[in-house]
């Protein structure tokens, strides 16, 4: 079967040397636009859009040489994918042009090798806003509804400072740079992609990449600062943490930070994370934890449920203690809360009413009691020292 030479278009120019693949192609697909400005004269055309799917069976079916005109790189989230999945990798000629996101970064002089690329076309665009909160260097392909302004309203506060680069390659060409609280009023032209930069994102290489796992989660008590003891335990941590499920693209509320511990350890396993705590001391401690466990958390003074308010809606929440306002809190997380909501009692009466409160929302909820004995010294030997028993409440909507 013929071959189909696929090319990436930047500035209106195929790749240099692929020339005569166009001219000689019988069957031409592409957008609207790129075929009026490139396609031979004589040449059957096929128009791109929204959905590939039919131009993708169309040239599947072509009995002569067939070109595809993509804007830059082709296999960059672009329609290579869904050509090699219907008429096979073999058959393809790729020659691509540079990347939206190559030229966005180039144009700032800004190094990209260590950057996370996330997307908004047609899919929810919460993950990628919640991606661009927690990493220090991530390019958004943006969509119409989910542009940049979208993005930027979400981002006021985080300290990221923001790149649009509009029509890179075409006509109107534009970069405009500033805060989230700058960009965020303003209106853009399509095609843009968005870049999200930490202060410090400009200069070297992060000073872990790829980003990985930690080789630890559940870190002792000491590894935080905390007052007087007043830390969700390690092991309650980690029973904690594999409930909440957090990871990249995940937000997750850690309600009542006390340390921040629990935002702290979601924030290293690779998602967003916001810690809420009414007690001065409270916020304090944690961001100077977070500032030394080397990540980001936005750590809110305030009461819940009123402190929830205005903050972008969770993954999974963690809900340490039961103050008075627990059922409040409650109510308001579950009704929020996308996957996972979960609460660590130190009473017993508490967890009856917590029950049923997550279950009256709708989600599945159970509980565990949590009780471990650490080894210590006596005497010549030694002895298991029993830690306060803890219940860890879990529910999750299906």
């Amino acid at each position: 079967m013929t071959a189909i030479a696929v090319l990436g278009v930047h500035g209106g120019r195929v790749p240099p040397g692929t020339e005569a693949l166009l001219a000689g192609a019988r069957v031409v697909a592409g957008g609207a636009a790129v075929l009026d400005a490139l396609a031979p004269p004589g040449a059957r055309r096929v128009v791109v859009g929204a959905q590939p799917r039919a131009a993708v069976d169309e040239l599947a079916a072509a009995d002569g040489p067939a070109c595809v005109l993509a804007s830059g790189d082709p296999g960059f989230f672009g329609i290579l994918r869904a050509l090699a999945e219907r008429v096979g990798a073999e058959r393809l000629a790729v020659h691509p042009a540079p990347s939206s996101v190559a030229l966005a970064f180039g144009r700032l002089g800004v190094p990209w090798d260590d950057a996370i690329v996330v997307s908004a076309h047609g899919r929810d665009p919460r993950p990628a806003l919640h991606v661009a909160l927690r990493h220090p260097k991530v390019a958004i392909l943006t969509a119409p509804g989910n542009g940049p302004a979208w993005f930027a309203a979400r981002l006021a506060g985080s300290g990221r400072r923001l790149a649009v680069a509009e029509r890179l390659g075409l006509d109107g060409e534009r970069v405009l740079s500033g805060s989230a609280e700058e960009l965020a009023a303003g209106s853009f032209a399509e095609p843009n992609v968005l870049l999200v930069l930490a202060p410090d994102a400009d200069g070297a290489r992060a000073r872990s990449w790829p980003p990985r796992t930690p080789e630890r989660w559940a870190l002792a008590e000491d590894a935080f600062s905390h007052r007087a003891g007043m830390i969700t335990k390690a092991e309650v941590r980690a029973v904690a943490l594999a409930r909440l499920g957090p990871g990249l693209g995940d937000l997750v509320w850690d309600v009542g930070c006390g340390s921040g511990s629990v935002a702290i350890e979601c924030a290293r396993l690779g998602a967003a994370a916001v810690a809420i705590d009414d007690d001065a001391d409270a916020v304090e401690r944690t961001t100077a934890n977070a500032r030394a466990h080397d990540v980001p958390v936005r750590v809110v003074n305030g009461r819940a449920p009123a402190a929830l308010a205005d903050l972008p809606d969770p993954d999974a929440t963690f809900v340490g203690g039961g103050g008075a306002d627990l059922e409040a809190i409650l109510d308001a997380c579950a009704a929020r809360t996308a996957r996972a909501v979960v609460v660590t009692l130190a009473l017993v009466e508490r967890v009856a009413p917590a029950l049923e409160r997550l279950r009256a929302a709708g989600l599945e909820a159970d509980a565990t009691m949590v009780q471990a004995s650490r080894l210590r010294p006596l005497g010549g030997g030694h002895r298991l020292a029993a830690e306060n028993p803890v219940v860890v409440v879990t529910a999750q909507r299906r």
